[in-house]
């Protein structure tokens, strides 16, 4: 019962602190200086894996649908298949998972060495808010970041599974480009772009409400890096299924 009780503190919390950003998002002077830093810095630790891990996606994703697709007499539209599971699934939640993984650890190591050195302290005594200072640019430049990298993943992940049908499993290149429009449609990406920013959001919610609230020194630093990772994987496949979910009930699917 305690640890259920101290679950929907740390909670509420967390959903606080992120309603306190969204309130003082407009206030000026924006912190464009400090977005632009933390975009970059998010956007240079995670281009490259999110490339790579999308490029094997792509192999396996084209190696099962592929599989499949021959045993069905169905080998010419792989590529059909392929958009909607890279684009509308696996795109998203790889972009998700790298940014959590690389910026949105060291968000929350850099905001809790930030709290443990009373930095925080000092900036509330100087009457500097840090929410809007700290908080506010890391949020912008998680959801913008991964915005910008659902695309690269896409892309990547595409491509894996092109070369993979055409060079490995025999596949020809019209045909895989040809069933590209067959199933999918322009709201799989707008819903693609959807579900990458909101994951973006949740990996920023949960890595700065982990920074501002560390404690016990360096170990407890360690302990909420640790804990915001898993957390906040644990989350963004709660918000997939619900997305998801609603997505299905709200637009109509294309059938072949």
């Amino acid at each position: 019962m305690h640890s259920l009780l101290n679950l929907l503190r740390e909670t509420g919390n967390m959903f606080a602190l992120t309603l306190d950003a969204f309130r003082l998002m407009t206030k000026r002077p924006l912190p464009i200086a400090e977005f632009v830093r933390q975009a970059w810095f998010i956007a240079s630790v995670s281009l490259v894996p999110c490339v790579l891990v999308s490029l094997s996606f792509g192999m396996v994703i084209g190696l099962q649908v592929g599989n499949v697709a021959a045993q069905l007499g169905a080998k010419a539209q792989t590529g059909a298949s392929m958009v909607l599971a890279i684009v509308r699934e696996a795109a998203p939640i790889t972009t998700a998972l790298l940014i959590s993984g690389a910026g949105g650890s060291a968000m929350t190591a850099d905001l809790g060495s930030r709290k443990i050195r009373d930095e925080i302290a000092a900036m509330e005594v100087l009457a500097v808010n840090p929410v809007h200072r700290l908080i506010v640019p890391r949020i912008w430049a998680s959801v913008f970041v991964a915005l910008l990298l659902n695309g690269f993943v896409s892309v990547a992940g595409i491509a894996g599974g092109f070369l993979f049908n055409v060079f490995v499993q025999g596949g020809t290149a019209g045909a895989f480009m040809n069933s590209f429009n067959l199933l999918s449609q322009p709201a799989d990406l707008y819903f693609s772009e959807m579900k990458a920013a909101s994951f973006g959001l949740v990996a920023a919610m949960v890595a700065v409400h982990m920074g501002m609230t560390a404690k016990g020194g360096p170990k407890g630093v360690g302990d909420a890096v640790n804990k915001g990772v898993v957390l906040t994987f644990m989350l963004i496949f709660f918000v997939n299924i619900i997305l998801t979910l609603l997505y299905f009930q709200v637009v109509p699917q294309k059938f072949a």
